[in-house]
């Protein structure tokens, strides 16, 4: 899992790299990257029950790259592609085994790609929206009983989780380089029909659908962009 995390991160930083050295012009498509702080929940339901999901708050490692082409001043269109750290906790979830009741950590590291389009003064504050999709590469799970870890399950590709998610994505940009985005996955996060070893279904009626907020910086402007104090001239 390192390894990968690691090409996957000198992978999107030697893109950032190389488009970093001309200047954007907006006349033309740009790249930009930036950071994400996600704050996650999960709306969760087993067995026709709603359960209870914990804030669970993943800094690393999650990373952007946008590519974006502005129409005008107040209208552009990006594309792009994410390293992403999103599950959710929950301190209810009960076995199917044997009916006894946990606190579960559920992870993904997930590559994302997104698309969408950017409304308001692209100069200043504007808000955006779109899609995304994203395939769950490695997956971690984690369960406790009495505040101590008693299991530890992890998997590349696992079939315990779904392989595709995708879901809807929406923010706003304020003048400095932060912005804030909320996210909704469309998909449901457990493969239902997963069957262990011993011919039990642990996600069996366990539907959940994550959504999250996030902080990202320098998510569409590149610093210097932000410190130009000539505004780059729209079509």
């Amino acid at each position: 899992m390192k390894t990968l995390i690691c090409l996957a991160v000198f992978s999107l930083s030697f893109i950032v790299h190389g488009f970093s050295q001309s200047k954007a012009n907006k006349s033309e498509a740009y790249i930009t990257s930036g950071g994400e702080l996600i704050f996650s929940f999960a709306n969760v339901e087993q067995n026709g029950n709603s359960e209870s999901s914990t804030m669970r708050f993943s800094p690393v490692l999650n990373l952007q790259v946008m590519v974006n082409k502005d129409m005008n001043k107040n209208f552009g269109v990006f594309t792009g592609l994410a390293l992403r750290n999103v599950g959710y906790i929950t301190n209810d979830y009960k076995d199917p085994s044997n009916n006894l009741v946990f606190k579960k950590k559920f992870r993904t590291y997930n590559l994302a790609l997104p698309v969408g389009f950017k409304v308001g003064d692209l100069n200043k504050t504007f808000f955006y929206g779109g899609y995304e999709i994203e395939l769950a590469f490695s997956y971690k799970e984690k369960t406790y009983e009495g505040g101590d870890k008693i299991n530890k399950v992890t998997g590349w590709f696992s079939d315990r989780n779904e392989l595709f998610q995708h879901g809807f994505l929406a923010g706003v940009q304020f003048p400095g380089g932060v912005n804030v985005k909320f996210k909704y996955y469309l998909s449901e996060f457990h493969n239902q029909d997963y069957t262990t070893n011993a011919n039990v279904k642990p996600y069996a009626g366990l539907k959940t659908n994550i959504f999250y907020v996030s902080l990202n910086f320098f998510l569409f402007k590149n610093l210097d962009m932000y410190y130009n104090k000539k505004p780059v001239k729209t079509i």
